[in-house]
Parts: structure tokens; C-alpha cells; sequence
């Protein structure tokens, strides 16, 4: 997709919807947790749903961005429960943060979102739940896929008046988004100079297209925050991404965190009565985050 092609798409996306704006402040008092007394502000945001064209179809999305001036240009990949209100919440933290966010459906193959309300209820020993996630997983298996989408989400970030393109652009994502953070650094590398993946799942594999493998396609800055659990059950994934990485010269910071798979999202189901998510290990996870977009993105 050329630039003009981009810019048409972008138009187009943003008009196709009718769109819901409002501003917002997010919580100063949590942003002040997560980045330190010094930060700044946070800035009042917008929110609209748009419609991103894409090779295999109209993906439904939120986009989400300061209320004025030209920011750095994030891709934020949800996890298996889809864009919801708490990957809204996300991305709305971070655009008071100072960046132009946008949060896909990766599942619009599928079905529009939300798929899911909240990840809270959901149970993954009960059958029909798991009848309900495998189909929408099965739709973003394809790693050609995946590429096109991110193609087409990097081009419409590009086409916006409050994305920055002198600046690079950043990709965070979750659970099953960490694997898409990859693909979408290898898919467009001139312009993601950043990927943050938290607890992702299937980063590497036995298989030829293992995304690890993906690292000499790679310019962004990376960062791989693994869950402790699923270091124990593939204690030699995170020395495989460190290889791979360094062998491609490409700048990565692999850590295992004291929690559990999910630890990042508010909403995780709990385990065995327990609750997966952890707010402090979530909040230094941020922090790393918010770190690494200061230095890569500007």
C-alpha cells in the first residue's frame, strides 16, 4: 500500500463509522504509580471507533489519541478475548501518556467485537466457553495473515493527522498479542522501532515459522516480559529469543516476572480461585513499557 493509498484508507476508515468522541482524563493518580513522580500530566484523550480496511476485510477498532498535536503512532494487539473495555482502558493510559493508539478486533474474520465483555467470567475448563475461543484463535493462526493486517494497521496510523510520522511506530500486545508484536515488527520494519511482548504465547516453536526466527527481519527495539509459569513449561524459550535476537544484532530485553501467565490485564479469569492478574508486576511491566517507547520512539 503506497502512501496516498494509505491516506485514502485512513480517510475513508475514519468517516466509515459514526463515530463515538469524547475526553477523557485518565486516573493522574495512576499514571503517577506507574511512571514516577517526575511524569507529566496526563493529557485529555479521544476516542472514536473506526473501520480499517484491510486485504481480507473492514476490521472494527478503537482509536484512541491525545486531544491535540502529533504523537508517536502505537498498535496495540489485544489478547484471546478481543478488544474489549479493558484493552480500551490500555490504550486509553497510554494515550494520556502521549501516544496515538490503535486497538484492532483481531478477530473481525470472525466476528465484530466485543467477543467478550470481560476475560473475568470466562473458564477454560468449561467446554462452550472453549468452544466459542478456538475459532476466533484459529483466525489469526496465519502468520501471512497477520502480517497483511499489520501492514494495513501501521498504513492506517500513518494516514491520521494526530500520528506523528516523523516518528517511529511502536506495538504492544498480550497473551496471543505477543506473538502478533513480532510478526508486525518483521511485517513492517521501517517503521516499528518498538514491540512489547507481555507473557505472549507461541513466541517459540519447533516449527519453520517460528517467529523467533523472525529477528533478522526486525529494526524495532524489543522487549520480552515472560510469565513465570510458562518459563517453567518451556524453560528454553527465553534462551532461544536471546540467540535469536543477538545473533540479528537486534536490541532485546528478555526478563521472567514473578507472576502468572495474564499477569498484565485486569480482567484475566482467576486460577483455581486465585487471581492471575498482579497489579505490582503489571505496574513495573508498564513502566518498562513506557520506558522503552521514550527511548525507541522519541
Amino acid at each position: 500500500m503506497d502512501k496516498r493509498e494509505a491516506q485514502t484508507a485512513g480517510t475513508a476508515a475514519m468517516n466509515d463509522l459514526s463515530r463515538r468522541e469524547f475526553v477523557a482524563l485518565s486516573v493522574a493518580a495512576g499514571l503517577a504509580g506507574s511512571t514516577g513522580a517526575a511524569a507529566a500530566a496526563p493529557q485529555p484523550v479521544v476516542e472514536n471507533d473506526v473501520v480499517v480496511t484491510t486485504p481480507d476485510g473492514r476490521c472494527d477498532a478503537a482509536f484512541i489519541h491525545p486531544a491535540s498535536g502529533a504523537h508517536p503512532g502505537v498498535l496495540l494487539w489485544p489478547d484471546a478475548f478481543g478488544l474489549r473495555p479493558s484493552m480500551r482502558e490500555m490504550a486509553r493510559r497510554l494515550a494520556a501518556e502521549g501516544y496515538a493508539v490503535l486497538v484492532p478486533n483481531p478477530f473481525y474474520r470472525v466476528a465484530k467485537a466485543p467477543q467478550f465483555e470481560t476475560g473475568s467470567h470466562f473458564d477454560f475448563q468449561n467446554q462452550a466457553d472453549m468452544a466459542k475461543l478456538r475459532p476466533l484463535m484459529a483466525s489469526v493462526n496465519g502468520s501471512d495473515a497477520v502480517a497483511k493486517d499489520a501492514t494495513a494497521y501501521v498504513a492506517f496510523l500513518d494516514a491520521q493527522s494526530s500520528v506523528d510520522k516523523r516518528k517511529k511506530i511502536g506495538t504492544q500486545g498480550y497473551c496471543m498479542g505477543g506473538r502478533l508484536v513480532v510478526l508486525t515488527a518483521a511485517a513492517v520494519p521501517e517503521r516499528v522501532g518498538a514491540g512489547g511482548s507481555f507473557h505472549g504465547g507461541g513466541l517459540v516453536t519447533d516449527k519453520p515459522d517460528s517467529p523467533h526466527l523472525l529477528a533478522p527481519k526486525i529494526k524495532a527495539q524489543m522487549l520480552f516480559a515472560i510469565a513465570s509459569n510458562d518459563d517453567q513449561k518451556q524453560p528454553d524459550a527465553k534462551d532461544k529469543l536471546r540467540e535469536a535476537f543477538a545473533q540479528a544484532k537486534v536490541p532485546a530485553k528478555i526478563e521472567v516476572y514473578p507472576a502468572r501467565h495474564g499477569w498484565c490485564v485486569p480482567d484475566m479469569p482467576a486460577e483455581n480461585g486465585s487471581p492471575i492478574y498482579s497489579k505490582p508486576d503489571a505496574e513495573r511491566a508498564w513502566s518498562e513499557l513506557l520506558s522503552l517507547y521514550r527511548t525507541a520512539l522519541g
